[in-house]
C-alpha cells in the first residue's frame, strides 16, 4: 500500500468496524441495513457530496434467501405423492387429481428454484413476503463539472443470513455438515424424479391402450408402488435436511465485515481521496460511489439500479469496479465471471485488474469464477457496463463466510488499504484507455 493512502486506510477500517461492531447485522431489508445506508450517506455529506438515495421494494425470501423453500417444497412434493400412492387402490380418480396437483406443483417450484435461486430471476418474487431496501449514491464529477465517462465504485450494504453449516469451528464438522446439505439437495430433486415417474405411470395405466400395455405398465407400477412407498419417508427426512440452511433470526446473522463493510469503506474512501486530490482524478472521468442494498438476497439492489436507470443515461460509457470483501491478504482475486449466473465480466477490465494487483505488489494474483451464487457486477454486465469485481477472500470452505465469526479482528487496515491502493490504480489505467481512444 502506498504511504500516501494510509490515512483512508485507517478510516476505512474504521468503518468497517462501526458496521460491524456498532450497526451490526444487516439483513436484506432491515433497520440494520438502513442504518448503514445513513451512515455512509453522513459520511458522504461530510465530504461535500450530496447522496441520493433510492427505495426498492424486493422479496428477501424470493431468491438465493429462499433456498430452504427448495427443501419445504420437495417435502410437499413428497407428502402429495405418498397420499397419491396410497389411494391409488382404492380411489384411481382421487390419486389422478393429486398427481395434477403435484407435477404441477412440483414443475412450479423447480422453475422458481432454477428462475429465482440459482439464476436471480425477479418474475417470483410477487409470490413472497416484501420488504424495502435500498441504493445510495454520490457523483464526484472534474472540477470543471465535465466528463466524458463515469466510473462506478460498488459494495454492499448487506450482510447474510448465518449459515448453520459453515459456522462450524473444525474442518470435520464443516464437512459433515456440507455433507447433509448435499443429501438434502439429492433427496430433494430425487423426490421431484419420482413425482414424474409416479405420474407417467399413472397416465399410462389410465390412458394406456392395448392389453400388453397395461398389464406391463401395471406390473411395473406395481414394483415402483412399493419402492416409493417405502422409500418416500426417507427422502423427506433427506429433503428436510436442507430447510436447515441457514438462520433466520436476524440478530443473529453475519456481522459483515469482510462481505462487505470492506467493499463499502474502500469505495467510499477512493471517492474521499480523488475529492481530496482533483489533480489525481483521470481527466473526464466521474466517480459514482454506489452502496448496493440487498445483494444477499439475489443482487436486488444492483438490479434495480440497472432497470432503473438504463434509458436516462447514467450508464452510458460506463466502467463498473465491483469491490466485494477486502479481508485475506494472500487471496488477492480477479473474479472475471459468476458460474450460476453465465456471464464472463470485461476482458479489458480483468486484464487491467490483474496488472493493478501486480503493481500494487500481489506476486501470484488469482483469478477465478465466482462459483456460487452472484456478485453486483452481474447486472452491470448483462446492462452493457464493462464490469469487474475485485475480492481478497480465501475461496475454500472457510469458518466465517456468511456467519456470526465474520468480524473486523480477522484482518487489518493494511490489507483494506492494500484493496483501496489497487482500486485506485485501476482507475488510473481506465483514464489512461480512455485518453487513448480520443
Amino acid at each position: 500500500m502506498r504511504e500516501e493512502l494510509r490515512e483512508y486506510a485507517e478510516e476505512a477500517y474504521s468503518i468497517v468496524e462501526h458496521a460491524a461492531n456498532v450497526i451490526g447485522p444487516r439483513v436484506p431489508g432491515t433497520e440494520g441495513e438502513d442504518k448503514f445506508h445513513d451512515y455512509m450517506c453522513e459520511k458522504i455529506e461530510q465530504i461535500g457530496l450530496k447522496p441520493k438515495r433510492e427505495p426498492f421494494i424486493f422479496a428477501p425470501r424470493g431468491s438465493i434467501g429462499g433456498l430452504p423453500n427448495v427443501g419445504w417444497c420437495a417435502i410437499a412434493g413428497g407428502i402429495l405423492l405418498l397420499i397419491a400412492l396410497l389411494l391409488s387402490d382404492i380411489a384411481f380418480r382421487a390419486t389422478l387429481v393429486i398427481m395434477y396437483v403435484d407435477v404441477f406443483f412440483v414443475t412450479t417450484f423447480l422453475v422458481w428454484m432454477i428462475g429465482s435461486v440459482f439464476k436471480y430471476s425477479t418474475f417470483f418474487d410477487w409470490a413472497f413476503k416484501q420488504e424495502k431496501s435500498q441504493n445510495s449514491y454520490a457523483e464526484l464529477v472534474p472540477e470543471d463539472g465535465k466528463y466524458e465517462y463515469t466510473v462506478y465504485l460498488s459494495g454492499h450494504t448487506d450482510t447474510s443470513w448465518t449459515l448453520k453449516h459453515s459456522a462450524a469451528r473444525t474442518k470435520l464438522h464443516q464437512v459433515g455438515i456440507f455433507s447433509k446439505l448435499g443429501i438434502g439437495a439429492v433427496f430433494s430433486i430425487l423426490i421431484c424424479i419420482a413425482v414424474y415417474i409416479a405420474f407417467a405411470l399413472v397416465m399410462c395405466i389410465h390412458y394406456g391402450e392395448g392389453e400388453t400395455v397395461s398389464n406391463a405398465t401395471s406390473a411395473f407400477y406395481d414394483y415402483y408402488f412399493y419402492s416409493a412407498l417405502y422409500a418416500m419417508p426417507f427422502m423427506i427426512l433427506g429433503a428436510f435436511l436442507l430447510t436447515l440452511y441457514n438462520e433466520k433470526n436476524p440478530r443473529v446473522a453475519s456481522p459483515g465485515a469482510m462481505d462487505n463493510a470492506t467493499g463499502v469503506a474502500i469505495a467510499y474512501e477512493a471517492v474521499k481521496y480523488f475529492k481530496d486530490n482533483p489533480d489525481k482524478l483521470p481527466k473526464g472521468c466521474r466517480v459514482v460511489d454506489f452502496n448496493c442494498g440487498a445483494e444477499e438476497a439475489g443482487l436486488r439492489g444492483s438490479i434495480n439500479f440497472v432497470r432503473k436507470h438504463k434509458d436516462d443515461g447514467m450508464l452510458e460509457n460506463a466502467w463498473h469496479i465491483n469491490v466485494d470483501s477486502i479481508a485475506d491478504r494472500d487471496y488477492f482475486e480477479v473474479i472475471y465471471g459468476d458460474a450460476w449466473l453465465c456471464p464472463h465480466f470485461d476482458k479489458t477490465l480483468e486484464g487491467m485488474l490483474n496488472e493493478a494487483m501486480i503493481d500494487a505488489g500481489i506476486k501470484n494474483p488469482g483469478r477465478i469464477v465466482n462459483p456460487v451464487g452472484g456478485c453486483d457486477s452481474t447486472p452491470f454486465q448483462k446492462a452493457g457496463v464493462r464490469s469487474i469485481t475485485i475480492a481478497a477472500q480465501n475461496p475454500t470452505m472457510t469458518d466465517y463466510y456468511h456467519t456470526l465469526y465474520d468480524t473486523p479482528d480477522r484482518f487489518d487496515s493494511e490489507t483494506v488499504g492494500l484493496g483501496l491502493d489497487i482500486v485506485l490504480r485501476v482507475i488510473e489505467k481506465i483514464g489512461a484507455f480512455e485518453n487513448n481512444k480520443k
